[in-house]
């Protein structure tokens, strides 16, 4: 008996597309020989001598094991072939783009650079300043391209430069070590750990200045801290070394004096684990710092005017250091703080004193101790939940759909008391205040996570100044400050 196997004569390449088809034919091949054993065994047995029936039906089966071994071996190469197409994908880099900006990484995440930015255009309009010419416009408030990354799984950095405002600065450059989320030392330029509104991201600020009690703590300062978060987030601690700056001011990139500051705060958050839901957004916590300066960076920013001294949220100088002095000894600052945010509701609070012994050219010296509070409340109108961190919408703007993203009121009052020993050794009181008063109201529309519009009235009265003089800070204290502020923000 001949029995015909039907084979294909296509030529495959063991790695290519076509194997898949190759199996299968050999997967019929194999039934076809099964088969023709089957009937082999029957037909032999009848009509061939007993010799050929079994070389016969011995040839079937090697050929049915030479066919399960093809079979096998093909089954195995494709299992090889996704397994290293699973590898290719495991440890390809990974590239996104979102809300969060850019990012690109290596798969295990060991690497990784995500570009982000900040831009914001406001506008300041006064009312009733008395003539003051050039402080009503708009400007550009901050326009920061964001560079942060992962380099060794431990190590990351940020890079942020702003060219808002009228010069290029630096604002952020710094490496931080993670060894776990409780221990982590960051060394270069960053926000010095003393104040909670100066802590809170300007992409988050509920106004578009921060408030008199910051005009006494210091911005970003060159340095090395060590700092963590403690039971879950429970307790956040910071503690370092720096430059050391005075109020409200940015540290230049180098230092011209020996002496260096300390600083450091501590923040619990006790009842962040409740049962209550009320409870668990309750944070108290004290900042603070001392050191020794001789110079004259280490008195308050010059912002707002010619001299060094304090500024409104309008950001005009309403109290000035005569040109004549200069800090000169102890320098000392603390702010007791805290916050509560329970769903919509919101506030955030703090109280702050910085004491600067000063001296003037004749040599005359006094430690001056100015003082400052705040307290901004909040409430988001369409139910999403408050925080330190700012609103996040929970439907993002549409109005085909009927959707309008999030909307908060926010409402501030502070003060702010200078030192009566300041005057009139240290500052003209016939053109500077002894104290400030600011409230302020505001809206502000979150209507995606990125884009924000916001608008406030902030109105700030004096004690004292209102001289003659045509420049700040007699021109300013002359009458109540009164300004309307807008700003659209894009964060991404």
């Amino acid at each position: 008996m001949e029995v015909v196997i039907a084979t294909s004569d296509e030529s495959t390449d063991p790695w290519g597309s076509s194997k898949d088809n190759q199996k299968s034919e050999m997967k019929l091949e194999r039934w076809a020989v099964v088969t023709a054993l089957i009937g082999s065994q029957s037909v032999t047995a009848n009509y061939l001598p007993a010799d050929d029936a079994t070389n016969t039906i011995n040839s079937l089966k090697q050929r049915i094991e030479e066919l399960d071994w093809k079979v096998r071996i093909l089954e195995g190469d494709s299992n090889h072939e996704k397994q290293s197409v699973d590898l290719e994908v495991r440890t390809a880099p990974k590239m996104t783009f979102g809300e969060r900006g850019f990012s690109l990484g290596s798969a295990d995440g060991n690497f990784a650079i995500n570009l982000r930015g900040v831009l914001q255009l406001d506008s300041r309009t006064f009312f009733k300043d008395g003539g003051i010419k050039g402080n009503d416009g708009f400007l550009l408030r901050r326009a920061r391209p964001i560079i942060e990354g992962t380099v060794f799984q431990d190590f990351d950095f940020v890079f942020v430069p702003d060219f808002g405002g009228s010069t290029v600065q630096i604002f952020d450059a710094y490496l931080n070590y993670r060894y776990n989320p409780a221990l982590q030392v960051q060394l270069g330029k960053f926000k010095s750990p003393i104040g909670l509104e100066q802590l809170q991201a300007d992409t988050n600020l509920p106004f578009n200045e921060r408030s008199l009690a910051t005009d006494l703590v210091p911005n970003r300062d060159l340095g090395v801290e060590l700092h963590g978060e403690l039971f879950d987030g429970a307790v956040s601690y910071g503690a370092g070394v720096f430059n050391g700056i005075g109020d409200a001011r940015n540290s230049n990139n180098a230092d011209f004096e020996n002496d260096k500051d300390f600083a450091g705060r501590l923040f619990l958050q006790p009842l962040k684990r409740s049962e209550s839901p009320a409870l668990r957004g309750l944070g108290l916590g004290i900042g603070g710092g001392f050191g020794d300066s001789s110079t004259v960076n280490a008195l308050p920013a010059t912002t707002g005017g010619t001299t060094p001294g304090y500024v409104t949220d309008g950001q005009q100088q309403f109290f000035a250091y005569r040109n004549t002095a200069a800090a000169n000894g102890r320098r000392w600052r603390i702010s007791p703080q805290g916050s509560y945010f329970y769903g919509p509701c919101g506030l955030l609070g703090e109280y702050a004193v910085s004491s600067q012994h000063v001296q003037t050219n004749a040599l005359n010296t006094a430690p001056l101790r100015t003082t400052a509070w705040q307290i901004t409340a909040s409430w988001v109108l369409t139910g999403e939940d408050a925080s330190f961190k700012g609103v996040s919408p929970a439907r993002a703007f549409d109005p085909s759909i009927g959707h309008w993203g999030a909307i908060q009121l926010v409402a501030r009052y502070a003060q702010l008391n200078i030192d009566p020993a300041a005057f009139p050794m240290f500052a003209d009181s016939t053109a500077s205040a002894r104290s400030a008063d600011a409230w302020s109201i505001g809206v502000d529309w979150s209507l995606n996570r990125s884009v924000r519009l916001m608008t406030s009235f902030s109105r700030t009265t004096f004690s004292g100044g209102g001289g003659t003089g045509t420049t700040a800070p007699a021109i300013i204290t002359r009458q109540p400050e009164n300004v309307l502020f807008t700003r659209v923000q894009l964060a991404f």
